[in-house]
Protein backbone atom coordinates (compact mmCIF):
# COMPACT_ATOMS: atom_id res chain seq x y z
CA UNK A 1 0.00 0.00 0.00
CA UNK A 2 2.77 2.43 0.90
CA UNK A 3 4.52 1.67 -2.38
CA UNK A 4 1.32 2.37 -4.33
CA UNK A 5 0.83 5.70 -2.55
CA UNK A 6 4.43 6.64 -3.27
CA UNK A 7 3.96 5.88 -6.97
CA UNK A 8 0.77 7.95 -7.08
CA UNK A 9 2.53 10.89 -5.41
CA UNK A 10 5.35 10.69 -7.97
CA UNK A 11 2.78 10.67 -10.76
CA UNK A 12 1.03 13.72 -9.34
CA UNK A 13 4.15 15.82 -8.74
CA UNK A 14 4.65 16.91 -12.39
CA UNK A 15 1.02 18.03 -12.60
CA UNK A 16 1.33 19.97 -9.35
CA UNK A 17 4.56 21.61 -10.49
CA UNK A 18 3.00 22.49 -13.86
CA UNK A 19 0.00 24.06 -12.11
CA UNK A 20 2.28 26.10 -9.85
CA UNK A 21 4.34 27.32 -12.79
CA UNK A 22 1.17 28.28 -14.67
CA UNK A 23 0.12 30.35 -11.67
CA UNK A 24 3.54 32.00 -11.50
CA UNK A 25 3.41 32.83 -15.21
CA UNK A 26 -0.04 34.37 -14.75
CA UNK A 27 1.30 36.53 -11.92
CA UNK A 28 4.32 37.52 -14.03
CA UNK A 29 2.02 38.46 -16.91
CA UNK A 30 -0.02 40.63 -14.56
CA UNK A 31 3.14 42.38 -13.29
CA UNK A 32 4.15 43.30 -16.82
CA UNK A 33 0.63 44.46 -17.62
CA UNK A 34 0.79 46.82 -14.63
CA UNK A 35 4.18 48.15 -15.77
CA UNK A 36 2.86 48.80 -19.27
CA UNK A 37 -0.17 50.65 -17.90
CA UNK A 38 2.05 52.67 -15.54
CA UNK A 39 4.24 53.79 -18.46
CA UNK A 40 1.17 54.99 -20.34
CA UNK A 41 -0.27 56.72 -17.29
CA UNK A 42 3.07 58.49 -16.84
CA UNK A 43 2.88 59.70 -20.44
CA UNK A 44 -0.73 60.84 -20.00
CA UNK A 45 0.23 62.88 -16.94
CA UNK A 46 3.60 64.25 -18.09
CA UNK A 47 3.09 64.33 -21.89
CA UNK A 48 6.33 62.39 -22.43
CA UNK A 49 7.48 58.87 -21.65
CA UNK A 50 10.00 58.60 -18.81
CA UNK A 51 13.70 58.91 -19.75
CA UNK A 52 15.89 56.01 -18.70
CA UNK A 53 17.90 58.47 -16.58
CA UNK A 54 18.38 62.19 -16.05
CA UNK A 55 21.59 64.21 -16.12
CA UNK A 56 21.83 64.11 -12.34
CA UNK A 57 20.75 61.51 -9.84
CA UNK A 58 20.72 58.48 -12.14
CA UNK A 59 17.24 57.28 -11.10
CA UNK A 60 15.61 54.52 -13.15
CA UNK A 61 12.35 54.33 -15.07
CA UNK A 62 11.24 51.93 -12.34
CA UNK A 63 11.63 54.68 -9.75
CA UNK A 64 9.67 57.17 -11.86
CA UNK A 65 6.78 54.75 -12.29
CA UNK A 66 6.17 54.32 -8.55
CA UNK A 67 3.27 56.84 -8.31
CA UNK A 68 1.48 54.94 -11.09
CA UNK A 69 1.90 51.60 -9.29
CA UNK A 70 0.32 52.76 -6.02
CA UNK A 71 3.76 53.26 -4.44
CA UNK A 72 3.45 57.02 -3.92
CA UNK A 73 4.67 56.80 -0.34
CA UNK A 74 8.04 55.54 -1.56
CA UNK A 75 8.37 57.92 -4.50
CA UNK A 76 7.68 60.84 -2.16
CA UNK A 77 11.14 60.30 -0.66
CA UNK A 78 12.96 60.70 -4.00
CA UNK A 79 14.79 63.84 -5.05
CA UNK A 80 15.61 63.19 -8.71
CA UNK A 81 18.44 65.73 -8.63
CA UNK A 82 20.24 63.70 -5.95
CA UNK A 83 21.67 60.21 -6.23
CA UNK A 84 19.83 57.27 -4.73
CA UNK A 85 22.83 56.52 -2.52
CA UNK A 86 21.92 59.56 -0.39
CA UNK A 87 18.14 59.09 -0.43
CA UNK A 88 16.48 59.22 2.99
CA UNK A 89 15.49 56.09 4.88
CA UNK A 90 11.94 54.83 4.52
CA UNK A 91 10.64 53.43 7.80
CA UNK A 92 14.24 52.98 8.87
CA UNK A 93 15.23 51.08 5.71
CA UNK A 94 17.39 52.25 2.82
CA UNK A 95 15.07 53.17 -0.04
CA UNK A 96 17.05 51.22 -2.63
CA UNK A 97 16.76 48.03 -0.54
CA UNK A 98 12.94 48.07 -0.51
CA UNK A 99 11.20 45.35 -2.46
CA UNK A 100 8.71 46.62 -5.03
CA UNK A 101 6.60 43.49 -5.45
CA UNK A 102 5.41 44.23 -8.99
CA UNK A 103 9.05 44.26 -10.17
CA UNK A 104 9.68 40.61 -9.21
CA UNK A 105 8.57 37.45 -11.01
CA UNK A 106 7.41 34.71 -8.60
CA UNK A 107 9.57 32.20 -10.52
CA UNK A 108 12.76 34.11 -9.60
CA UNK A 109 14.72 32.04 -7.03
CA UNK A 110 17.03 34.95 -6.17
CA UNK A 111 14.52 37.62 -5.20
CA UNK A 112 16.63 38.43 -2.16
CA UNK A 113 18.18 41.57 -0.73
CA UNK A 114 21.67 42.50 -1.85
CA UNK A 115 23.90 43.47 1.09
CA UNK A 116 26.99 45.65 1.29
CA UNK A 117 29.23 45.65 4.37
CA UNK A 118 26.55 43.68 6.19
CA UNK A 119 23.77 46.23 5.56
CA UNK A 120 20.81 45.97 3.13
CA UNK A 121 21.76 47.91 -0.01
CA UNK A 122 19.59 46.96 -3.00
CA UNK A 123 16.73 44.76 -4.15
CA UNK A 124 16.74 43.10 -7.59
CA UNK A 125 14.26 43.23 -10.47
CA UNK A 126 12.95 40.83 -13.11
CA UNK A 127 11.68 43.32 -15.69
CA UNK A 128 14.07 45.34 -17.86
CA UNK A 129 12.92 48.30 -19.90
CA UNK A 130 13.51 48.28 -23.66
CA UNK A 131 16.77 50.18 -24.27
CA UNK A 132 16.99 49.11 -27.93
CA UNK A 133 19.06 46.66 -29.90
CA UNK A 134 22.74 47.54 -29.32
CA UNK A 135 23.46 51.28 -29.32
CA UNK A 136 21.96 52.93 -26.22
CA UNK A 137 23.36 56.47 -25.86
CA UNK A 138 26.04 58.93 -26.95
CA UNK A 139 26.83 61.29 -24.03
CA UNK A 140 28.73 63.69 -26.30
CA UNK A 141 25.77 64.40 -28.60
CA UNK A 142 22.78 63.28 -26.53
CA UNK A 143 21.77 60.86 -29.28
CA UNK A 144 19.79 57.91 -27.98
CA UNK A 145 19.19 54.44 -29.35
CA UNK A 146 16.10 53.13 -31.10
CA UNK A 147 14.53 51.61 -27.99
CA UNK A 148 11.59 52.92 -26.02
CA UNK A 149 13.85 54.50 -23.38
CA UNK A 150 17.24 56.22 -23.28
CA UNK A 151 18.93 58.88 -21.10
CA UNK A 152 17.33 62.33 -21.09
CA UNK A 153 14.81 61.32 -23.75
CA UNK A 154 11.62 63.26 -24.38
CA UNK A 155 9.76 60.68 -26.42
CA UNK A 156 6.06 60.90 -27.15
CA UNK A 157 3.68 58.56 -28.93
CA UNK A 158 4.35 60.25 -32.26
CA UNK A 159 7.99 59.10 -32.07
CA UNK A 160 6.89 55.46 -32.29
CA UNK A 161 6.30 55.21 -36.02
CA UNK A 162 5.81 51.44 -35.84
CA UNK A 163 2.88 51.92 -33.51
CA UNK A 164 2.70 51.28 -29.79
CA UNK A 165 1.54 47.68 -30.17
CA UNK A 166 4.59 46.78 -32.27
CA UNK A 167 7.25 48.23 -29.97
CA UNK A 168 8.20 46.49 -26.75
CA UNK A 169 8.18 48.37 -23.46
CA UNK A 170 9.76 45.80 -21.12
CA UNK A 171 10.81 42.16 -20.97
CA UNK A 172 11.82 39.67 -18.35
CA UNK A 173 15.42 39.56 -17.11
CA UNK A 174 17.07 37.42 -14.46
CA UNK A 175 18.22 38.82 -11.14
CA UNK A 176 21.87 38.62 -10.09
CA UNK A 177 23.20 38.39 -13.64
CA UNK A 178 26.94 38.09 -14.30
CA UNK A 179 28.21 40.93 -16.48
CA UNK A 180 31.15 42.77 -17.98
CA UNK A 181 31.11 46.58 -18.02
CA UNK A 182 33.21 49.56 -19.05
CA UNK A 183 35.10 47.96 -21.90
CA UNK A 184 35.30 51.60 -23.03
CA UNK A 185 35.91 51.16 -26.74
CA UNK A 186 35.76 54.65 -28.32
CA UNK A 187 33.64 55.54 -31.31
CA UNK A 188 31.26 53.13 -32.99
CA UNK A 189 31.47 49.57 -31.68
CA UNK A 190 30.71 46.95 -34.38
CA UNK A 191 27.47 45.04 -33.95
CA UNK A 192 28.17 41.49 -32.66
CA UNK A 193 26.55 38.81 -34.80
CA UNK A 194 27.26 36.21 -32.11
CA UNK A 195 28.24 36.21 -28.42
CA UNK A 196 31.76 35.16 -29.41
CA UNK A 197 32.27 38.44 -31.28
CA UNK A 198 31.71 40.68 -28.25
CA UNK A 199 34.83 42.78 -27.54
CA UNK A 200 37.01 41.59 -24.67
CA UNK A 201 38.27 43.53 -21.66
CA UNK A 202 36.41 45.62 -19.12
CA UNK A 203 35.44 45.07 -15.50
CA UNK A 204 34.14 41.62 -14.62
CA UNK A 205 31.22 41.51 -12.19
CA UNK A 206 30.98 37.79 -11.61
CA UNK A 207 32.06 35.08 -9.20
CA UNK A 208 31.07 31.91 -7.37
CA UNK A 209 28.96 33.70 -4.74
CA UNK A 210 25.54 35.10 -5.63
CA UNK A 211 26.59 38.59 -4.52
CA UNK A 212 29.51 38.60 -6.96
CA UNK A 213 27.04 38.74 -9.86
CA UNK A 214 25.23 42.04 -9.49
CA UNK A 215 23.43 42.68 -12.78
CA UNK A 216 19.72 43.50 -12.38
CA UNK A 217 20.05 43.86 -8.61
CA UNK A 218 19.30 47.61 -8.32
CA UNK A 219 15.76 48.69 -9.19
CA UNK A 220 16.74 52.32 -8.55
CA UNK A 221 19.69 52.41 -11.00
CA UNK A 222 19.01 53.72 -14.53
CA UNK A 223 21.89 51.93 -16.25
CA UNK A 224 21.16 49.26 -18.84
CA UNK A 225 22.76 46.36 -16.95
CA UNK A 226 20.57 47.11 -13.93
CA UNK A 227 17.12 48.06 -15.21
CA UNK A 228 17.19 47.49 -18.96
CA UNK A 229 17.54 44.92 -21.69
CA UNK A 230 18.63 45.03 -25.32
CA UNK A 231 17.74 42.68 -28.17
CA UNK A 232 21.28 42.10 -29.45
CA UNK A 233 20.68 38.39 -28.90
CA UNK A 234 17.46 36.39 -28.84
CA UNK A 235 15.76 35.65 -25.51
CA UNK A 236 17.63 33.28 -23.20
CA UNK A 237 20.69 33.18 -25.47
CA UNK A 238 23.63 31.89 -23.48
CA UNK A 239 26.45 34.45 -23.63
CA UNK A 240 29.45 32.65 -22.23
CA UNK A 241 32.73 33.84 -20.85
CA UNK A 242 35.43 31.64 -19.38
CA UNK A 243 37.61 34.47 -18.10
CA UNK A 244 37.18 33.39 -14.49
CA UNK A 245 34.98 30.35 -14.97
CA UNK A 246 31.87 29.62 -17.02
CA UNK A 247 29.31 32.42 -16.71
CA UNK A 248 26.29 33.50 -18.75
CA UNK A 249 26.89 37.23 -18.98
CA UNK A 250 25.57 40.61 -20.02
CA UNK A 251 27.95 43.13 -21.64
CA UNK A 252 28.10 46.95 -21.56
CA UNK A 253 30.67 49.10 -23.34
CA UNK A 254 30.29 52.02 -20.94
CA UNK A 255 28.04 52.67 -17.96
CA UNK A 256 25.78 55.61 -18.67
CA UNK A 257 27.02 58.69 -16.85
CA UNK A 258 30.57 57.42 -16.32
CA UNK A 259 32.13 59.11 -19.35
CA UNK A 260 31.39 62.39 -21.20
CA UNK A 261 32.48 60.96 -24.55
CA UNK A 262 32.32 57.15 -24.72
CA UNK A 263 29.15 55.66 -26.15
CA UNK A 264 27.04 53.07 -24.38
CA UNK A 265 26.52 49.89 -26.36
CA UNK A 266 24.97 46.96 -24.55
CA UNK A 267 24.20 43.28 -25.03
CA UNK A 268 21.90 42.77 -22.05
CA UNK A 269 19.86 39.68 -22.84
CA UNK A 270 16.22 39.08 -21.94
CA UNK A 271 16.07 35.95 -19.78
CA UNK A 272 13.50 34.22 -17.60
CA UNK A 273 12.98 31.22 -15.33
CA UNK A 274 10.04 30.08 -17.48
CA UNK A 275 11.15 27.26 -19.74
CA UNK A 276 11.85 28.31 -23.33
CA UNK A 277 10.35 31.80 -23.30
CA UNK A 278 10.20 35.30 -21.88
CA UNK A 279 7.11 37.36 -21.21
CA UNK A 280 7.13 40.93 -22.54
CA UNK A 281 4.81 43.92 -22.64
CA UNK A 282 4.38 46.30 -25.57
CA UNK A 283 4.09 50.07 -25.33
CA UNK A 284 0.31 49.85 -25.64
CA UNK A 285 0.17 47.67 -22.52
CA UNK A 286 -0.50 44.39 -24.33
CA UNK A 287 1.43 41.38 -23.00
CA UNK A 288 2.82 38.62 -25.17
CA UNK A 289 4.92 35.49 -24.82
CA UNK A 290 8.13 35.39 -26.88
CA UNK A 291 9.76 32.01 -27.38
CA UNK A 292 13.50 31.44 -27.53
CA UNK A 293 13.35 30.37 -31.19
CA UNK A 294 11.91 33.72 -32.31
CA UNK A 295 13.63 34.99 -35.43
CA UNK A 296 16.42 37.24 -34.21
CA UNK A 297 15.59 39.94 -36.74
CA UNK A 298 11.95 40.01 -35.62
CA UNK A 299 13.04 40.23 -31.97
CA UNK A 300 15.31 43.15 -32.77
CA UNK A 301 12.62 44.94 -34.78
CA UNK A 302 10.24 44.68 -31.82
CA UNK A 303 12.79 46.58 -29.75
CA UNK A 304 12.93 49.59 -32.07
CA UNK A 305 10.52 52.48 -32.49
CA UNK A 306 11.06 52.47 -36.26
CA UNK A 307 11.10 48.80 -37.19
CA UNK A 308 13.39 46.81 -39.41
CA UNK A 309 14.86 49.76 -41.27
CA UNK A 310 16.73 50.80 -38.11
CA UNK A 311 17.91 47.35 -37.02
CA UNK A 312 21.62 46.45 -37.34
CA UNK A 313 22.64 42.88 -38.01
CA UNK A 314 19.80 42.17 -40.47
CA UNK A 315 19.72 38.38 -40.80
CA UNK A 316 17.31 38.28 -43.75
Amino acid sequence: MIAIIAVLVLMLLPAIQAAREAARRASCTNNLKQIGLAVNNFESARRIFPPSRNATGGWSVHARLLPYLEEDHIEANIDYDLGYSIAPLVNGQKLSSLQIAVYNCPSEPNAVTRFKSGAPKHFPINYGMNFGVWFVWDPATGEGGEGAFYPESKLRQRHFSDGMSKTLCASEVKAYTSYVRNVAQPGEVPFPLSPASLPSGGEQKMGPELGNNTGHTEWVDARTHQTGYTSTFAPNTVVRTSATGEYDIDWTNQQEGKSPTIRTYAAVTARSHHNGLVIAVAMDGSVRTVHDDVDRFVWQALSTRNGADEVPGDLN
